[in-house]
């Protein structure tokens, strides 16, 4: 067994045995920018996403469309600051500490993964490197060039010979100030929530959005111009871009007589950054390499157990969503705190959500597209029409709810949170999503852990999006004590993680928020 399975055991268990370094305060007065800064590269604007307009079917991106993407995912779509119970309130009147919102979710709000664009020949733009930067929802231009071909090397081949490609990679500082030991698995989470709004963006228009996990991350890191111990690279997406054919030589990497690396460096603003010994050993064990990727069907032994309980409860057929993609990811914030209890949650709502997050996945090589189901999900019902309070299992074949624990959860639900910006007895439901973690780092290695990370990122971010679209209030949270879960849910003889806590409800009525968009 590799780090990974040291690690996934530590995340596990912190709620009870403290991570080290145990007495670590964050330096907020130090802390680093919210997204890298290259103070010498030039910075092209993007045009304006179109609003307003339904979603048609494309042959494949353009410039506008991947603006749109771009903006409604990563980019600044509001400033939040509005009356509710989370620890930062206090800090939000003041602009230079200002909480803009963005269409992806972020544990913590830190949003510490880079998007870079390999841009090769037949787009909108010079062949080169660009980094996004999404204050500016802009392109600065780090390397003039055709890199796709050093892309399509690390990646050992691409057989769609794609000419366009996305790169995230996670600047760990800006995560791990806050989170220390923790950090990498929140930011492992991070990239999965903005690839799955990539996903549910560009499905819309008929697009696919297929991430590779595995290549050679040292390789491309170079290529970047980022420091490997201080900066890891989790994933690649080639784009279908319009009118694009595929690149000469696309399945076959070629060698260059010189590799092209990034000359302009990410300006740090933190006087001090404090390098963390678990950071560094679980970021070494991840790495990837083109040739570890895994064997079709390797996941089949990591696949999702049937679901438990007893007593099946028949859902009803799923609501529509009132709010199309789009929409719904500008509307996207967390409730902290603002749940009203006296408003049950409609049944057919609470069909909608689980029926979404369970058809949820990376959508990675790894997995295949007719690969298994990686995650489970269970719900605690506290208040929602038609249907008892208790622990329930989710089935998505028969799309019902099984009966593990019955009676009301939410004295249990909340002895068991550690923050005080969440009374979770007051959501209508609180869903939770499992996945087999040990038994996927079993299958295809330690790099797993960043795919395990990813999925679960990735059906937060669909939970997000699913209740946006219905004008519900929701929220999601990593501080519990996944023990206690486990035990609560007769996980204990098996090999099922709780990895998120997912809050769903109505909110109070007339909150008191700041109108940024009239302001």
């Amino acid at each position: 067994m590799g780090y990974a399975h040291d690690y996934a055991s530590a995340i596990m268990h912190r709620g009870r045995i403290p991570m080290e370094p145990v007495d670590f305060v964050p330096d907020w007065s130090d802390r680093p920018r919210k997204a890298k800064f290259y103070p010498e590269a030039e910075t092209l604007p993007l045009p304006e996403p179109a609003r307003g307009v339904d979603p048609v079917p494309a042959d494949g991106f353009t410039l506008p469309l991947l603006s749109g993407m771009l903006q409604d995912s990563y980019g600044l779509s509001g400033r939040r600051l509005g009356v509710q119970a989370n620890t930062d309130l206090a800090a939000l009147p003041h602009y230079t500490q200002a909480n803009w919102s963005r269409g992806t979710s972020s544990g913590g709000g830190l949003y510490p993964v880079g998007v870079y664009w390999a841009a090769g020949p037949g787009g909108p733009l010079a062949p080169g490197l660009y980094h996004y930067a999404p204050h500016q929802h802009g392109l600065r231009r780090l390397l003039t060039g055709d890199v796709t071909g050093d892309v399509r090397e690390a990646l050992g081949g691409d057989p769609r010979g794609a000419s366009q490609y996305l790169v995230l990679s996670v600047k760990y500082w800006q995560n791990a100030f806050k989170y220390n030991s923790f950090s990498f698995h929140a930011v492992s989470m991070d990239v999965g929530t903005v690839l799955q709004t990539w996903r549910l963006w560009a499905r819309a228009y008929g697009l696919r959005i297929a991430p590779a996990l595995w290549f050679d991350e040292e390789r491309l890191a170079r290529l970047l111009g980022a420091a490997p111990e201080e900066e890891g690279v989790f994933a690649v997406v080639p784009l279908e871009w319009e009118g694009g054919a595929p690149a000469v030589g696309g399945g076959a990497p070629a060698v260059p007589a010189e590799r092209p690396e990034v000359r302009h460096r990410d300006a740090e603003r933190s006087r001090e950054v404090i390098a963390f010994e678990t950071l560094r050993r679980i970021h070494a064990a991840t790495l990837g390499r083109a040739a570890d990727r895994p064997a079709p069907g390797a996941l089949d032994a990591a696949a999702a157990y049937p679901p438990r309980g007893t007593d099946p409860v028949a859902l009803p057929a799923p609501a529509a969503a009132g709010l199309p993609v789009a929409d719904a990811l500008r509307a996207r914030r967390s409730s902290f705190g603002r749940f009203d209890a006296t408003r049950p949650l409609a049944a057919e709502v609470l069909a909608a959500a689980l029926a979404d997050c369970a058809a949820t996945a990376v959508g990675s090589e790894a997995e295949g597209p007719d690969g298994p189901r990686l995650t489970s999900l269970y719900v605690f019902v506290n208040h929602v029409e038609g249907i008892a309070p208790g622990s329930y299992a989710y089935d998505p074949q028969a799309h019902t709810l099984r009966l593990v624990v019955p009676g009301a959860p939410g004295p249990f639900l909340q002895s068991n949170y550690f923050l005080s910006n969440y009374n979770l007895e007051q959501a209508g439901a609180v869903l939770v999503p499992t996945v087999r973690t040990t038994a996927v780092l079993d299958a295809v290695g330690d790099r797993g852990y960043r795919l395990v990370g990813a999925a679960v990122g990735a059906v937060a971010q669909t939970f997000y999006t699913t209740a946006s679209a219905h004008g519900l209030g929701a929220g999601v949270a990593l501080g519990f004590d996944n023990i206690a879960y486990r035990e609560r849910l007769g996980l204990t003889e098996t090999d099922e993680a709780p990895l998120l806590i997912m809050l769903l409800g109505h909110e109070r009525p007339r909150p008191a928020d700041f109108r940024h968009e009239i302001a």
